[in-house]
């Protein structure tokens, strides 16, 4: 039997806090909410799934470098790290696989200096303002990209 598809998705600082960290703005979910959402949706999907986040930019550089030997797709919500990161983008960049940038909120309906994403340049599409349901549709898109 074939091995399945693995799709990565990774989460940057803050986002531990989900559910707690103003819910006007990203919902009353929490981030193990969200992982069980994508859960379920990436193994209806064919999907294995590796679900990370860290507050640490250095931590998110070097697994997505790891996910560059058995990752078929990536969704990345970088938090603040998407508009800051030049070394998030640049371990991106060396990835050959389907990349999903992904937003809880509207980042365009928000502050200015959330308008400049460093993480679009290097992504295959974006996501935003979706709530959860971002991801889902992160997951839908990474799938309909590798033609599943």
């Amino acid at each position: 039997m074939a091995s399945r598809r693995s799709i990565w998705i990774l989460n940057g600082p803050n986002l531990n806090l989900l559910g707690e960290r103003e819910p006007g703005i990203y919902g009353g979910e929490s981030l193990a909410d969200i992982e069980t959402r994508c859960r379920e949706t990436a193994d209806k999907a064919g999907f294995e799934l590796e679900f990370r986040q860290s507050n640490h930019e250095g931590e998110l550089v070097a697994w997505i470098q790891e996910s560059r030997s058995v990752a078929d797709g990536m969704a990345i919500n970088a938090g603040a790290y998407t508009h800051t990161s030049v070394a998030v983008h640049d371990a991106l960049r060396l990835l050959d696989i389907p990349i999903v940038e992904v937003h809880l909120s509207n980042i365009f309906a928000r502050e200015e200096f959330r308008h400049k994403s460093y993480i679009s340049a290097a992504a295959t599409g974006v996501v935003c303002g979706f709530g959860p349901m971002s991801y889902v549709l992160a997951i839908d898109a990474l799938a309909a990209r590798m033609d599943l």
